[in-house]
């Protein structure tokens, strides 16, 4: 297997919209990435999604256009690592910080706006995507290796 690596990190500064890739995220202790509109302390600070579940999502359904990166409203998009079977509690060393697996999958919102659902009926992120809480700050960046410590 390769090595484990950031694909791309995404923001989003206002609730309810796609995220948008970055150069880099700085991870605040116990509160997310800093200017992320998600951000907050709580078991859901940082959202990940794996590059192979958005490229499966994307071999399930027809007439699939513009779906990449933050488009599944996750914070960091990986390769390399199966993500959703990561048991809650494990921590992992992305670029300067260390986050650790809070929770796995999550209700799907298609009835609070959810453009993937809507579009296609289902989104690879409640299945597929996991939440993570910081635990040492650090910057993380596109082509970061991934570390699970």
């Amino acid at each position: 297997m390769s090595e484990a690596r950031v694909v791309a990190v995404n923001i989003s500064e206002i609730k309810g919209t796609v995220k948008h890739p970055v150069e880099y995220v700085e991870c605040i202790k116990d509160f997310g990435i800093k200017g992320d509109a998600h951000a907050a302390p709580g078991k859901r600070q940082i959202s990940l999604l794996s590059y192979e579940s958005i490229e499966r999502f994307k071999a399930d359904k027809k007439d699939v256009v513009g779906l990449c990166e933050g488009k599944f409203a996750e914070n960091i998009t990986t390769r390399g690592i199966c993500l959703y079977v990561l048991p809650v509690g494990t921590r992992l060393k992305i670029g300067g910080a260390v986050l650790e697996v809070s929770q796995i999958g999550k209700k799907c919102h298609a009835d609070q706006g959810c453009e993937i659902a809507k579009k296609y009926g289902v989104c690879a992120m409640p299945k597929e995507g996991i939440f993570a809480t910081v635990v040492e700050e650090g910057i993380i960046r596109a082509g970061d290796k991934i570390e699970v410590l």
